[in-house]
C-alpha cells in the first residue's frame, strides 16, 4: 500500500463528555464518588518551591495566574477545556488547579457520549481518574459492530487511537477495553511507518510506556516535547511545566547534597 493512500485523521486533540452513570447516591451526591481521597499539595518546612532560583525574568506566580485564567474561560464547547485538563495532568502540574479542574469535569458530564472516538475516550478516561463511575462498555458500544469489534473506519483516526489506547489501561475487567487495547495497538503500530518523525516517536513511546503504567515525571517530559510540536500551542502551560521541571531538579539536587552530607557525617565509610 502506498503511503499516499493512507490518511490518518489528525482532528483537534480535545475531549467531550456526556452522562456519567450515577453511582449509588448518598445524601444527594452526584455521579462522582465524593469520598475518594485526593492528596493536597502540602509543602513541608524546608521544601518550599524554589522559584527564586529560576531565571530572573520568570515570575512563577504570574505563570500560575496565566494558566488559571485559561481554565476560567467559558468556550462554547468543553472539548478544549478537557484537552487542557489532560495536558495539565500529563505535565504533572494539575495539583495547582484542582478546584478549576473539578469544576470543568462537573460541567462536562453531559458530553460523555460523543460520536467522536477521541472525545468519548478522553472524557471517559478523565472522568474515571477523578472518581466518576462510568461503564466503558456503554460508552464504546457505538464504535463497535454487532460482534463487539471496533469498526475499521476508526483505524485511521490517529488521535482517537492514542486516546483509546490510554483508556484501555484503566481496565477493570471489561471486555470492550481488552478489545480496545488490541485494536488500538495494532493500528498504531501500522501507522508508524507513515508518520512524520516527531509524531512517530510520540506514538512509539506511548505504545512502549503507556501513560497509566509509567512514571508520571518520565511521561511529562515526553508529553511536553509533543506539545511543543503541535501547530496550536498553550505557551502559558508549557512555561509553567518547564518551571516545574526546573524546581523539581533543584529540589532533587538539594536532597542529594543532604544525603551526601549525612553519609559523610556518619563516618561509616571510614570504618568499613
Amino acid at each position: 500500500m502506498a503511503a499516499a493512500h493512507v490518511c490518518f485523521s489528525l482532528s483537534s486533540f480535545a475531549p467531550l463528555l456526556h452522562s456519567a452513570l450515577p453511582v449509588a447516591r448518598n445524601g444527594g451526591q452526584s455521579g462522582r464518588n465524593r469520598g475518594l481521597f485526593r492528596p493536597s499539595p502540602v509543602i513541608y518546612p524546608g521544601r518550599e518551591p524554589v522559584s527564586h532560583e529560576l531565571s530572573d525574568d520568570f515570575d512563577f506566580q504570574e505563570s500560575l495566574l496565566n494558566v488559571q485564567a485559561l481554565l476560567h474561560q467559558h468556550p462554547k464547547s468543553n472539548k478544549g477545556m478537557l484537552s487542557m485538563v489532560d495536558h495539565l495532568k500529563r505535565l504533572c502540574i494539575d495539583h495547582y488547579f484542582q478546584d478549576e479542574i473539578d469544576n470543568i469535569m462537573d460541567s462536562s458530564v453531559d458530553l460523555l457520549h460523543s460520536d467522536d472516538l477521541l472525545d468519548a475516550t478522553l472524557s471517559l478516561r478523565l472522568m474515571r481518574e477523578v472518581g466518576y463511575y462510568v461503564l466503558a462498555d456503554d460508552v464504546l458500544q457505538k464504535f463497535t459492530n454487532d460482534n463487539g469489534d471496533f469498526n475499521l473506519r476508526h483505524s485511521k483516526d490517529l488521535r482517537g487511537l492514542l486516546s483509546l489506547h490510554d483508556m484501555s489501561h484503566l481496565n477493570m475487567g471489561e471486555a470492550s477495553l481488552y478489545k480496545a487495547n488490541e485494536f488500538s495497538s495494532k493500528h498504531l503500530k501500522f501507522a508508524l511507518q507513515y508518520l512524520e518523525p516527531n509524531l512517530a516517536r510520540y506514538v512509539m513511546k506511548s505504545l512502549d510506556h503507556p501513560y497509566h503504567v509509567s512514571l508520571r515525571q518520565y511521561k511529562a517530559r515526553h508529553h511536553l516535547s509533543y506539545l511543543q510540536n503541535l501547530p496550536t500551542r498553550h505557551t502559558a502551560i508549557e512555561k509553567l511545566a518547564l518551571a516545574e521541571f526546573q524546581m523539581k531538579k533543584l529540589q532533587h539536587q538539594s536532597e542529594m547534597q543532604e544525603i551526601k552530607r549525612w553519609w559523610v557525617d556518619l563516618g561509616l565509610s571510614q570504618e568499613i
